[in-house]
């Protein structure tokens, strides 16, 4: 869904750490198209004991994320489908993909072991995607 309505707000994200521009390509970034979905890439990448995974996807599919994490180091704190940003009519809403470490916003964990959750999202929030020792750190914008 892309935000065209009158009086709609410009969402971006800005990333707080190098990993986070590292992904972002950018200090910062326009989010135009909701859902924004966030996960750890793992395609392509190489396993503790060598063999590569391969993309699983058939061909022709569509992506599951719109942002793509690097993690290659454990112990791993994002998911590979983590979390999502969406706008539910009047708010912007974090969700949580059901990941299994959870996702810090403002100080609260939303979600973890793979319970999944949601929080409102006002602007300024600061997003940990993971834990607290995560190298992914963002902060969203609303203006």
């Amino acid at each position: 869904m892309t935000l065209t309505q009158a009086g709609a707000r410009r969402v971006t994200l800005a990333a707080l750490t190098p990993e986070a521009r590292e992904a972002l390509g950018a200090a910062e970034i326009e989010i135009t198209r909701f859902p924004f979905r966030v996960g750890r890439e793992s395609r392509g990448g190489q396993r503790a004991a060598g063999r590569v995974i391969m993309d699983r996807r058939k061909p022709g599919s569509g992506t599951n994320n719109e942002l793509y994490l690097v993690e290659q180091e454990e112990p791993l704190n994002v998911s590979r489908e983590h979390l999502q940003i969406e706008h539910n009519g009047t708010h912007y809403v974090l969700v949580d993909r059901q990941s299994t470490c959870g996702t810090i916003v403002e100080g609260k964990v939303v979600g973890g072991k793979n319970a999944g959750g949601a929080m409102p999202l006002q602007d300024g929030d600061v997003i940990i995607v993971g834990t607290s020792g995560s190298r992914y750190v963002f902060k969203v914008r609303l203006r």
